[in-house]
């Protein structure tokens, strides 16, 4: 590992896969006690934005453990955002976290890193690594968005596009502008990973932080969630004139009290 911030936070391009399907991964660990916090970012958003900074600043200032990192194809780290699926993602995800963490851990996932999250959480379970759950914080949550929110919603000339062209470039409404891909195989691999049809075991405390104005991940989509999980210590919080980037100054103060809440 090499310190470049020079205040405890360590970045490290970390290998994962073999062979022609092995990338690099751009990991950022900060040393602290537990529990340690451990970062799951969106789609097409990596470990430099407002909340991902702002959880570790609050990790540095409580002396915590954190864990950034970029999927591949995102961010830092190597390899084509062309070439992700959930799958791909959830393997990085997992090699990180049983590299990088020890102990408790509150899992934090936005948007697509919620459902990453979620799928963690199952794998951490079956495991028993050295690294555990204390918790998990997500913020507009979306679990099989690729089916639901994507493939149930795009018109009948996107379907077709993608079937035989497999991709669509999606207009974007964030950073640059340019359109990003949507490929056949991210929908198709996407339906190995669905979860919203039955029920969700974390086996954790569950936090969930949703605005009620989210035009990419609707309030009932955290809502169905939330009925998934165990009615034991599962609490939704709705904020009425929350967006789905939810990185107001408010947004972040909720986001650090819901960390602070486990341990």
């Amino acid at each position: 590992m090499t310190d470049l911030s020079g205040d405890g936070e360590s970045f490290v391009l970390f290998e994962v896969g073999q062979g022609s399907s092995a990338r690099s991964i751009a990991v950022r660990a900060r040393a602290g006690k537990g529990p340690g916090l451990f970062w799951l970012g969106g789609f097409k958003s990596d470990m430099q934005g407002t909340k991902a900074l702002a959880l570790d600043a609050w990790a540095k200032e409580h002396g915590r453990a954190c864990v950034r990192f970029d999927y591949s194809g995102h961010g830092e780290s190597g390899g084509d955002f062309v070439d992700g699926t959930i799958g791909r993602w959830l393997e990085e995800s997992v090699a990180v976290f049983e590299e990088f963490c020890s102990g408790p851990q509150v899992v934090i996932g936005s948007s697509m890193g919620g459902w990453m999250a979620l799928l963690l959480a199952r794998e951490i379970q079956k495991r028993r690594g050295k690294g555990s759950l204390a918790g998990l914080v997500l913020i507009a949550p979306a679990p099989d968005f690729t089916e639901e929110l994507m493939w149930k919603g795009f018109p009948a000339e996107v379907k077709k596009e993608i079937e035989t062209k497999g991709v669509w470039l999606r207009p974007s409404q964030y950073d640059d502008g340019s359109p990003y891909p949507i490929t056949r195989n991210l929908i198709e691999e996407g339906r190995n990973h669905l979860l919203l049809g039955g029920s969700i075991d974390v086996g954790c405390p569950v936090r969930i932080l949703q605005g009620a104005q989210d035009p990419d991940v609707p309030w009932q989509h955290a809502f169905a969630l939330a009925h998934r999980l165990p009615a034991e210590d599962v609490v939704l919080t709705m904020i009425q004139d929350g967006d789905h980037r939810l990185s107001r100054p408010q947004d972040i103060a909720r986001l650090l009290a819901a960390v602070a809440e486990m341990g």
